[in-house]
């Protein structure tokens, strides 16, 4: 066993946003307090990945020479353009047409990884403890039932369950307070909010899923600094989504897709969606004679205030996207990400410093929405149900004009709520016509196998399935039969095949080709596929995603 004052899972912004402000606190006051941050991934931003724009307001609060000190956003937005296509054209929006909260001046484009590396090293130079790798799998309590600390998984567990020669049992790591940064769908954050009952049914999370490709062009066809937006083709109205595509660093374009996990189709694929979205002429321009380096899939929380959880427990608190804190119309999340992990640190160190452990840090909650995080959120709360309820464009009409009454400080009194879970949006395939994509021409297009090469994927073969199946009927009786298998589709990966033995169809997972993105644990109909975290170290090893 292990013993911290600070223990934070996830190593992504927030957990190490949190890490550098408790010792820097503790550092000013000459106090010897001791921080620990896990993370499962082979190393510090090997999970991370996101568009990325970045606001850097948080930034300047934790790090105000951030720029002196060498942090890796030198690419500022320089030019914004967003757009409507059809299949065969392309209407840019004016600029004047926006509100003022979808603009970018003043953000950086980058890597959100290459950042965090940067955040872990700056974290390090304090005293920070980050030991990646390690998985933690479970929460640990106190006698009082409050949490104490996680444990962290065995390592060296055949697929069996048998224990192989490299056989390494995990290890219980406390501390007065655990704070949980692990991104969305994370398996600690489901724990905590069934043991404390911290979401209510009314209050579910609504998801996205987004696929990212960085891509190196030629320099005549580079402009840095310019960020790129459109709605549209090729999903149609009642599918919520849409592109980026961001120019930065040395004629490097990363270019992505999201779409909204509410949709209907059990047929529509996100991946090839995005796939077919390349082959636009407007995308064909840019990409034509460039190379593709990188790969990569995130499932993205789209919620907003009315779907947060309670964000306190018992010994413990939930941090940026684990709580779910992605303002849906900027596109972004890692300034709220890091902020909450600022205000989680001050709620803690001056809970340790009062010689009070293990309780409720409620100073978090309040000094949250006395942030700039809940002015944030709270403005942009109800563009996302007039998404799932109007369609694309008359729910962004009426997203853009209360963004505009609110650009006048004019709040509008109501707060539309979610009409239900993703996974109930699926519509039987019978509803549906199979939809034909067009084969991949590997130039600009591609299939997901040759994709998952450049997503680096680490995964021990011979461990146990961190995708488990509940009800081992399901997947036939269920998902085959009524939806057609939509799990082959949604997920980005190739984990899922129908395949037959005999004649009799069975589900076949291919857990070594998971991005552990979290779509089948969102977008599943009857909620039959859990994502445990895998043997430490596992997954992808996205560079500079």
């Amino acid at each position: 066993m292990m013993t911290y004052d600070l223990l934070i899972v996830g190593a992504g912004p927030a957990g190490l946003s949190a890490a550098i402000r408790f010792k820097q606190m503790a550092n000013a006051a000459g106090k010897e307090l001791s921080v620990c941050v896990l993370e499962k991934g082979s190393q510090v931003s090997a999970h991370i990945l996101s568009g990325a724009v970045i606001d850097p307001i948080a930034l300047n609060e934790l790090i105000p020479e951030w720029k002196e000190a060498g942090a890796p956003l030198t690419t500022p937005v320089s030019d914004e353009k967003l757009s409507w296509l059809t299949q065969n054209n392309s209407y840019e929006i004016p600029a004047w047409l926006l509100p003022p909260v979808m603009h970018n001046q003043g953000c950086y484009i980058g890597s959100l990884g290459e950042l965090c590396q940067w955040m872990g090293n700056k974290a390090e130079e304090l005293g920070v403890e980050i030991y990646p790798g390690f998985a933690a799998v479970d929460l640990v309590y106190a006698e009082s039932g409050a949490v104490a600390g996680v444990v962290t998984g065995d390592m060296g567990l055949s697929q069996a369950g048998e224990q192989k020669l490299t056989f390494t049992p995990g290890i219980e790591i406390h501390a007065a307070y655990t704070l949980i940064a692990e991104g969305t769908r994370g398996s600690l954050t489901k724990i905590a909010e069934e043991k404390f009952g911290l979401r209510d049914q009314n209050r579910f999370q609504k998801y996205g899923l987004g696929i990212k490709e960085i891509w190196e062009v030629s320099a005549e066809k580079h402009k840095p600094g310019l960020v790129e937006h459109s709605l549209g083709w090729p999903l149609n109205d009642d599918t919520g989504g849409g592109s980026f595509l961001y120019h930065y660093g040395k004629n490097l374009v990363s270019i992505g897709y999201v779409v909204h996990l509410d949709y209907a189709n059990p047929y529509l694929s996100p991946f090839e969606e995005f796939q077919r979205f390349k082959l636009h002429v407007k995308n064909r321009a840019l990409l034509e004679g460039g190379k593709r380096i990188a790969y990569g899939a995130r499932a993205i929380s789209e919620g907003g205030v009315q779907s947060l959880p309670e964000l306190v427990f018992d010994g413990g608190v939930l941090l940026g996207c684990a709580a779910g804190m992605v303002n849906v119309p900027r596109i972004k999340g890692s300034h709220n990400a890091m902020k909450s992990g600022m205000l989680a640190a001050e709620a803690a160190y001056e809970a340790i410093t009062a010689g009070r452990t293990h309780d409720r840090l409620e100073a978090y909650q309040t000094k949250l929405k006395l942030s700039w995080i809940w002015q944030d959120l709270y403005g942009a709360r109800n563009v996302k149900p007039y998404l799932s309820t109007f369609g694309t464009v008359l729910g962004s009409f009426a997203a853009g004009i209360e963004l505009w009454l609110g650009r006048f400080g004019i709040s509008v009194p109501w707060t539309l709520g979610h009409a239900k879970p993703d996974h109930l949006s699926t519509k039987p395939a019978s509803s549906f016509q199979p939809i034909a994509y067009p084969k991949p021409d590997g130039r600009l297009s591609f299939d997901r196998l040759s994709s998952l090469a450049l997503a680096n994927i680490g995964h021990e073969h011979d461990q146990p399935s961190h995708l488990q199946i509940k009800d081992g009927a399901k997947p036939i009786e269920i998902n085959l039969k009524v939806f057609d298998s939509p799990e082959q589709r949604y997920c980005p990966a190739g984990v899922y095949e129908i395949v037959s033995d005999n004649h009799a169809p069975r589900l076949q997972i291919n857990a070594q080709n998971c991005v552990h993105c979290k779509t089948c644990d969102i977008k599943d109909s009857k909620q039959n596929i859990a994502w445990v975290t895998p043997e430490g170290g596992s997954g992808p090893n996205y560079l500079g995603m």
